[in-house]
């Protein structure tokens, strides 16, 4: 289960917008999700985890934004309420 916000936070308030994409930074064979992000605060992300970066405070590595998507399983079951949220027309970025 992911958190049904970004989370991003502006001026101590917590974005309100849907997750819309996976943040992790690859590495080698390595991957390390660090977030979920709106697609308003990918650029910020993105510019963040970079700066982190230089400062030795984070994984080196490629950024990498995967989009969030619905999905079942046999021990997970999803009625429409759970989907109203995530937009699968949405194209890839």
């Amino acid at each position: 289960m992911l958190p049904d916000k970004c989370s991003v936070k502006e001026e101590g308030k917590g974005c309100v917008n849907p997750p819309e994409f996976i943040v992790s930074i690859i590495s080698g064979s390595d991957e390390y999700m660090v977030g979920l992000t709106c697609k308003k605060h990918k650029e910020i992300v993105s510019g963040k985890i970079g700066i982190l970066q230089k400062e030795g405070k984070m994984h080196e590595g490629n950024v990498s934004f995967s989009p969030v998507k619905a999905v079942g399983t046999d021990c997970v079951h999803g009625d429409s309420d759970d989907f109203v949220q995530i937009d699968m027309n949405r194209s890839k970025n």
